[in-house]
């Protein structure tokens, strides 16, 4: 039998998918909050979901915590000045949901994924424009910027296991001891389950991340419990797996479900096969360098005092 699992990484979809498969979608679930907000001049849609109990975590199948979601139908295209307004928006929900941003603190940026592939190179690009201080403080100190107040930034794109041999995990942790930040950002290309969210949303959360996630190839998480400072992690989803794409067509409504049969071996066969296919845009590389520059943009606004 076929998995009927969909792959997201979305605290909103997996939410979505547990509302519609209840008989009465407008039915909240126990431990789970959502407030909606649209912005018609921006035209974008700030939907907050909060996991506050356990059985609210485990009904929709992601950790407890706060999870942000940021929906710009237009953020793939090229206008530079929407660009900026997503920017200043994510800033703004940043200082919300870390409002030890507001005073002085040391922050790790860390960019996941690997800067050889496209559609998981967000990470590393968003690392290459952020701006980054601690070097100049430890050595000028604050009189390099004419400020009273700097945030402390330092940044770090560990690659992935393929290429260094080693844990996303180990190699943080082992720069977290070193250098002692009080706050962990972590930015990384995410898996979504409606093509429409592709290079379109951006999820902000406090419950850390599982690297490799997306992709269902899970590796140590990080997270506050496990690194010992808080985790908040950025993400645009830019890939949805082939699977999830033909499980969502099936559940369109006047899909003829009665003329498919999913328990024939060749239908199994296929399932199976699409469940290690992974479908991007044809134009990933500009867009995956934009949305790189709009979230480096956006970090850059959030550190300033």
């Amino acid at each position: 039998m076929y998995s009927s699992q969909i792959r997201t990484d979305l605290a909103l979809e997996a939410h979505e998918s547990v509302q519609t498969s209840n008989k009465d979608v407008h039915s909240p679930i126990h431990g789970v909050e959502v407030q909606e907000t649209y912005h018609k001049e921006s035209n974008t849609q700030i939907t907050r979901v909060f996991i506050t109990t356990k059985n609210g975590a485990k009904a929709i199948g992601k950790p407890m915590g706060r999870y942000i979601t940021i929906e710009a139908p237009d953020m793939a295209g090229p206008d530079e000045g929407y660009h900026r307004e997503i920017a200043a928006e994510l800033a703004h929900q940043l200082h919300y949901m870390v409002p030890a941003l507001k005073k002085e603190t040391s922050i790790l940026v860390v960019g996941l994924g690997n800067r050889d592939v496209t559609a998981d190179a967000l990470g590393p690009y968003v690392i290459d424009n952020l701006c980054i201080t601690r070097h100049i403080l430890r050595e000028y100190g604050k009189a390099a910027y004419n400020k009273k107040q700097v945030h402390s930034v330092s940044s770090l794109s560990p690659g992935v296991m393929a290429q260094n041999g080693m844990e996303t995990a180990e190699i943080i942790k082992g720069v977290i001891e070193q250098t002692k930040p009080k706050l962990m950002l972590v930015v990384d290309a995410l898996a979504a389950r409606n093509i429409r969210r592709l290079s379109s949303t951006i999820q902000l959360t406090d419950t850390g991340i599982l690297p490799g996630s997306g992709v269902g190839n899970h590796r140590n998480a990080l997270t506050e419990e496990s690194l010992g400072i808080p985790v908040i992690a950025i993400g645009v989803p830019t890939v949805v797996d082939a699977a999830t794409i033909v499980r969502s067509v099936m559940e369109l409504p006047g899909f003829p479900g009665d003329t498919f049969d999913t328990d024939k071996p060749e239908v199994q066969k296929t399932f199976h096969d699409l469940n290690n296919m992974y479908v991007t845009g044809k134009d990933i590389d500009e867009t995956i360098k934009r949305l790189s520059y709009t979230i480096s943009e956006a970090l850059n606004m959030a550190f300033e005092l």
